[in-house]
C-alpha cells in the first residue's frame, strides 16, 4: 500500500431499470480460468447476473424476474456458489440455482410479517439468516432436495433489522438495526440460538441506524457503518458464546471514523487484503486501512484515498471481489453498477 493509489473506474454496467440495493460476488467464480460473476439486485423486482467475458469485460447473461412481486434488497451466493438467495420487500426469500444457463427458483422461504431486508449464509451453506421490518431475525436450515427448514425465530431488535451476516468461519450471527444496535447470536445447542452480546451506544457503539457491517478475512475484526455518520472497527477475537456473569463483553471497540462522509454511509466491504471501502449517501466511496506504525495506543485506522461523485446518487452497496482483492465494485439509486480497480499511480 505504499506510493500513491487510485481508484479506477473500469466499467459501468447498466440494465436495471430502478435503483441497485445489493451486490454479490460469486466465491467460487474468477480463479482457475472460470469468469468471474457478479449478482445485483434492485428496485425493479430483478436480480441481474454480470459475468465477465474474454476481453475482461462484464456482460449481463441472466435476469431473474417475475419471481418477486417488489423490490429485491439483497443477495447472497451459497458458499459453494451454486445456489443464490434473494431477499424482498414482498416479504420472500427466494433461493435460485443455476441449471443451464438459466437461473430457476427452486425454493421461496416465508414468514417474514413484511420487508425482508437482508440474507446471509453461513461459511458451512448449512443455515441461512433472514432480517426485517418486522424486527425479526430468522435462521433457516436447508435440508435435502433445497427444502428450507425455519429453526429459530430471534426477537431481540426493537426496530427494523437492516443487515444479517455470519461471521467467516464460526456458527456466529450478526444483525444490525434501526435500533442503533448491533446484536451478537451464537446457538446454545439443538437449535436454540440466543443474543450473546448487544453493541449498543454504553458499549461506545453506534448513535443512530447501524446499516451494514463486514468482517475482516480471518474473522478478528469487524466494521460497522450508520447513519451517525461512522465508521467503527470492533475486536470480533473473543469468543461470545462463553459469557460469563460478571459483565464480561467478548467482543470490543477499538477505534471510531468520523469526518469521511457527510451523508449516511451505508455500506461497507473488508477486502482480503484488510483494505475497507465505505459508500454512503453523498455519492461516494472511501478506502480504509490500518496503521501499522502507531500500535502504542492500540490500532488505528486512516483514509487511504477518496472517490467523490463515484455515483450520480446514493451508494448503497460496496462489495470487493474476493478472488481479486484490487476489484471493487459499487451500486447506486442512479441504477448502474460500477466496478473499479485500485491502482498504482507513478508519481
Amino acid at each position: 500500500m505504499d506510493g500513491k493509489l487510485e481508484l479506477r473506474e473500469t466499467q459501468k454496467l447498466e440494465g436495471h431499470s430502478d435503483r441497485v440495493w445489493s451486490l454479490a460476488w460469486n466465491p467460487v467464480t474468477g480463479t482457475g480460468g472460470v469468469p468471474a460473476m457478479l449478482a445485483s439486485c434492485s428496485g425493479d423486482k430483478t436480480v441481474r447476473i454480470w459475468q465477465q467475458g474474454s476481453s475482461k469485460s462484464f456482460d449481463c447473461t441472466a435476469v431473474l424476474e417475475e419471481t418477486h412481486t417488489r423490490t429485491v434488497r439483497s443477495c447472497a451466493w451459497s458458499p459453494s456458489g451454486k445456489l443464490l438467495a434473494t431477499a424482498s420487500f414482498d416479504a420472500t426469500t427466494g433461493i435460485w440455482q443455476q441449471i443451464g444457463s438459466d437461473f430457476e427458483c427452486v425454493a421461496t422461504l416465508e414468514g417474514h410479517e413484511n420487508e425482508v431486508k437482508s440474507v446471509a449464509w453461513n461459511a458451512s451453506g448449512s443455515l441461512i439468516a433472514t432480517c426485517g421490518r418486522d424486527k425479526s431475525v430468522w435462521i433457516w436450515e436447508m435440508q435435502s432436495g433445497n427444502e428450507f427448514e425455519c429453526i429459530s425465530v430471534l426477537q431481540g431488535h426493537a426496530q427494523d433489522v437492516k443487515m444479517v451476516q455470519w461471521h467467516p468461519f464460526a456458527d456466529v450471527l450478526v444483525s444490525v438495526s434501526y435500533d442503533n444496535s448491533i446484536k451478537v447470536w451464537v446457538e446454545d445447542g439443538d437449535d436454540d440460538w440466543h443474543c450473546a452480546q448487544s453493541l449498543g451506544e454504553s458499549g461506545s457503539g453506534h448513535t443512530s441506524t447501524v446499516w451494514a457491517l463486514s468482517f475482516s478475512e480471518c474473522g478478528n475484526r469487524m466494521v460497522t457503518c450508520s447513519d451517525d455518520l461512522t465508521l467503527k472497527i470492533w475486536d470480533t477475537s473473543g469468543n461470545p458464546s462463553q459469557t460469563s456473569g460478571d459483565g464480561y463483553a467478548p467482543w470490543q471497540h477499538i477505534c471510531t471514523l468520523s469526518g469521511c462522509h457527510d451523508r449516511t454511509i451505508f455500506s461497507v466491504s473488508w477486502s482480503s487484503e484488510g483494505v475497507i471501502a465505505s459508500g454512503a449517501g453523498d455519492d461516494a466511496l472511501r478506502l480504509f486501512v490500518e496503521n501499522k506504525d502507531n500500535v502504542v495506543d492500540g490500532p488505528s485506522y486512516s483514509m487511504l484515498l477518496k472517490k467523490d461523485k463515484a455515483h450520480a446518487m446514493d451508494v448503497n452497496s460496496v462489495q470487493w471481489n474476493p478472488k481479486d482483492p484490487q476489484v471493487l465494485a459499487s451500486a447506486s439509486d442512479d441504477g448502474s453498477v460500477k466496478i473499479w480497480e485500485l491502482v498504482g499511480v507513478s508519481q
